[in-house]
């Protein structure tokens, strides 16, 4: 159930309560009683989703309380824009105030009236829910589909999967960590997304000889989300065999305390399967010893990766993988050639080029390829495989047993919390294989009030960092997938798998979250009760209709979607003309249909390869968006790149992104100084390129966060004083700080600056360079392409500086004896270095003779990458392979990629 635009609307309402006083006079009451209704609203939903009420008329009166929510934070939001411009100032505006007092007037009773029927409608919203009283589940139906996904999902440890693929040394690992007297170890945790194989490895070392041998006792027991913890202590109490007729009618605590001494006094392994949530383990804890100095052991199973290290923070956490090709496609014969058509038989390559294309749709998820195998083993000739092989993904949903993969996974999404669920069906709008940016993924969440509004101006902690705790939560419950991390191991791009994404994007489509429309898709039942479209191929903007104004557009184009391909345009100026001019024309109608008709748009994004697309110019007309709060224009590609003087109509803006550029190569953009007004900035990107006519004025921008694209001629140096919640600073291009230096000012005033990069390609005084980091007091990572020549002093570092890259530098001096004095940096790879490294490049280093001893002490080395080395580097490579990545392989199972 997903009530985050009701949640979203709460807190915009109570902040314009608090801070927008003045602008609310006339109505404040009415704001006021319309916040209680609202949270009523709230309170019930939350209160029913707790409950796990499935009922019919909360799911029919979900959209309407949705639009409910959407409409009163359009009135109180336009009579706020629209007043607080002529109540504030002095007694110069005086003059204004009168001549518009009869608009206000107007605009105070319009208010008044309209919040007056948002607030009949939630009366008649309130009175149908208390007469179909929904507020307890009937009959258990509200959790019926869920326990009929856990029941399901059972397993039973005497039946033991024999179609088992790449898990031997993941067993032998996790076998030996287990019977290790030696360890302090108590909890071992096998942790992945549904379908991964988690309960089959713990089944296959439930009943490894080793273990078997290696304890007294064993037991396994089945946790699930919904458990009663007195049941699980008794099946254990059960499965050691020591459950006797008394221990029935006991108490909880005397129950925990004879569980709880047994464990401790003998060596016994329990496997508790598919817990679910730190607070089940906390539940269950009180009977177990994992703090004492006990033989015991404990082996779970799991989607969250957080119970481990809280259980026991000696605990051990494994983290199940997908499949590789090879494995896959192992296992696929298994299901597929079995009995009937054993593997040997396979003669035609045609049969097996079939299978390993359907194999990889599966992405490496066992439970899908088991699936696929079942379906396929009953189909003997080319022609049958080739039906299944149009529709692969169709046919996972709809074959024998594939109703298990859909229940497996959306058990993920039933066990997350309310204010997850709208993070996790966000997701679901990004293209197939898209590596999402979590930059701006958290930007969108703020923008659409999915993450709280509430700020702690104690801590620092702002909105971005509620976010991205959710999005850790997404990755700590094997939801999300990590693409890259960042050098200090924050989450730099995220994905899903292909599976997962199905089930999001069927969760979103139910709860009409979002619709996805191309040429083929669009109909008006598709976006007719949605708020949010994507657009994931060209169309006309004009034929996008909802009944619902719509507050977010994104579109995710690529350059290719008129029909002409590359070549075509190549071969002849004429059809590239042709195509030019027909480009801009429907861009021409796009700009002036979607900026009068869209106007209560809080997101607007362009995104993908949009060179392909080129506008006339911007219209004006993009300020009539009042309303913006996250504004993408990166990439689009304009004949004249000139942003009009409207945007800054746009007073909501907490992101924009004007990295634009011209058809002409090197065409400077231009930026009128209005950004200044936009005073609720929190994250700007500017051209990287701007004409000298511009000169921003940004010291009112209080709030920003990132400032990307900052340059001494373009911008006023002084401005960055006033940025005293700066996190992420790019300069480009001119880089003069000459009289800061000269009059010792200090160049930044955040102390929360962390990352600070610098392009410039007619080098840097070092010593202007120093003092500018002389004020960077927290930075960890700097990025630095420039000439310089010499690094200025050790002193002159952050202490907290974990990542630095330089780039043409064309350093004189040898830097070493600076770098080596900043205690986060490590250069020598010894043992007991970079313990979690699993990623290893190196790029361009034309002078790098081997790779250093120590990497062989760095087991946790997955991959590493050689890219742009001198051929005899790559010779050696080759031909050296006992001293160089044959080792690797060996001792740490590292793939090899030679580029």
């Amino acid at each position: 159930m997903d009530f985050s635009a009701i949640s979203s609307v709460v807190q915009t309402v109570g902040r314009l309560l608090t801070q927008e006083v003045t602008s609310l006079m006339g109505v404040k009451d009415q704001v006021e009683d319309l916040q209680k209704e609202l949270e009523w609203i709230q309170s019930f939903l939350k209160e029913a989703d707790a409950r796990k009420v499935d009922d019919e008329v909360v799911r029919t009166s979900i959209n309407e309380i949705r639009e409910l929510a959407y409409d009163a934070e359009d009135v109180i939001e336009t009579f706020a824009l629209k007043v607080a411009p002529r109540r504030k100032g002095g007694f110069s505006n005086v003059t204004k105030r009168f001549a518009c007092i009869l608009n206000e007037g107007g605009l105070l009773c319009q208010t008044k009236c309209e919040i007056q029927k948002i607030t009949a409608r939630i009366t008649q919203l309130t009175r149908r829910l208390q007469t179909y009283d929904v507020k307890q589940p009937r009959d258990g139906a509200g959790s019926s589909s869920s326990n009929q996904r856990r029941e399901l999902r059972r397993p039973y440890p005497h039946i033991v999967d024999d179609n088992v693929v790449g898990l031997h040394d993941d067993i032998k690992k996790l076998v030996s960590i287990l019977v290790d007297e030696e360890s302090d170890c108590k909890v071992v945790s096998i942790c992945g997304m549904g379908g991964l194989g988690k309960t089959t490895l713990a089944k296959k070392i439930y009943r490894h000889s080793h273990v078997i041998g290696g304890f007294n006792r064993l037991v396994w027991v089945y946790v699930s989300q919904q458990f009663q913890k007195i049941r699980v202590w008794k099946d254990i109490l059960s499965g050691l065999q020591i459950l006797n007729y008394a221990d029935r009618e006991r108490r909880d605590e005397e129950l925990a305390e004879k569980l709880h001494n047994f464990l401790k006094d003998n060596k016994c392994l329990v496997i508790l399967d598919d817990i679910w949530s730190i607070e089940a383990w906390d539940s269950l804890k009180p009977a177990f010893p994992v703090a004492m100095n006990t033989n015991s052991k404990f082996l779970l199973t799991s989607r969250n990766k957080e119970i481990v290290s809280h259980a026991d923070r000696r605990g051990y956490l494994h983290e199940l993988q997908c499949l590789n090709d090879n494995e896959s496609w192992k296992l696929f014969q298994k299901i597929a050639f079995s009995q009937a058509h054993p593997t040997e038989n396979i003669v035609d390559p045609k049969l097996e080029e079939l299978g390993k294309d359907m194999v990889y749709s599966c992405r490496g998820l066992p439970l899908a390829i088991i699936v696929l195998g079942g379906i396929l083993a009953t189909k003997s000739s080319i022609h049958e495989w080739q039906i299944v092989h149009k529709n692969a993904k169709s046919y996972l949903k709809k074959g024998k047993g594939a109703q298990q993969i859909e229940h497996v996974l959306a058990l993920s999404y039933d066990d997350l919390p309310p204010y997850l669920r709208p993070c996790f069906l966000y997701l679901s709008q990004f293209p197939k294989d898209y590596q999402i940016p979590t930059e701006k993924l958290i930007q969108l969440w703020v923008a659409e009030g999915i993450v709280s509004s509430t700020e702690d101006e104690g801590n620092g902690e702002v909105m971005e960092d509620v976010a991205e705790g959710f999005l850790d939560e997404l990755v700590e419950r094997c939801i999300v997938q990590v693409g890259e991390r960042d050098p200090t191991l924050k989450v730099r791009t995220c994905h899903m798998h292909d599976l997962m994404r199905d089930i999001c994007l069927s969760i979103a489509k139910q709860e009409n979250f979002l619709s996805i429309i191309n040429d083929s898709s669009l109909s008006p039942s598709n976006t007719r009760a949605v708020c949010r479209i994507v657009v994931h191929q060209h169309i006309h903007v004009q034929r996008i209709k909802s009944s619902i104004p719509l507050r977010s557009v994104l579109f995710f184009w690529s350059p290719f979607d008129l029909g002409l391909e590359p070549g075509q345009r190549d071969e002849e100026d004429f059809c590239c003309l042709v195509w030019l001019v027909c480009v801009m024309l429907k861009w021409k109608r796009s700009w002036k249909y979607m900026f009068g008709k869209f106007k209560k748009l809080r997101v607007l994004s362009f995104e993908g390869d949009m060179k392909g697309y080129s506008g006339c110019k911007l219209s004006s007309a993009i300020g009539n968006l009042i309303y913006l709060r996250f504004l993408n224009l990166r990439g689009i590609q304009f004949n004249w790149p000139k942003i009009p003087s409207s945007l800054g109509n746009l007073r909501c803006l907490q992101t924009l992104d004007l990295r634009i550029f011209g058809l002409v190569v090197d065409m400077y953009s231009y930026v009128p100084n209005i950004i200044w007004k936009l005073e609720q900035l929190r994250h700007l990107y500017l051209p990287e390129s701007m004409t000298d006519e511009t000169k921003l004025k940004l010291h009112t921008l209080t709030n920003i966060l990132t400032l990307i694209n900052f340059n001494t001629r373009n911008c006023f140096v002084a401005d960055l004083s006033k940025f005293t919640k700066l996190r992420k600073l790019g300069i480009c291009g001119p880089f003069d700080f000459k009289e800061e230096l000269d009059k010792n000012f200090p160049i930044i005033a955040s102390d929360c600056l962390r990352a600070l990069s610098i392009w410039n390609d007619k080098g840097i005084d070092p010593k202007v360079l120093a003092h500018l980091l002389l004020s960077c007091v927290n930075l960890c990572e700097l990025i630095l392409q420039a000439k310089i020549e010499k690094l200025p002093d050790f002193h002159h570092f952050s202490s907290s500086i974990a990542y630095l890259h330089l780039r043409e530098c064309e350093l004189v001096e040898d830097p070493m004896p600076t770098l080596e004095k900043l205690p986060n940096l490590r250069w020598e790879v010894e043992e007991g270095v970079v313990p979690a490294l699993f990623y290893l490049e190196i790029k361009g280093c034309k002078k790098l003779k081997m790779l250093p001893d120590g990497l062989r002490f760095i087991t946790t080395l997955q991959e590493l990458k050689i890219e742009y080395m001198p051929k005899d580097f790559k010779d050696k490579m080759v031909q050296g392979r006992e001293d160089f990545y044959k080792g690797i392989i060996v001792v740490f199972n590292c793939a090899i990629k030679l580029l």
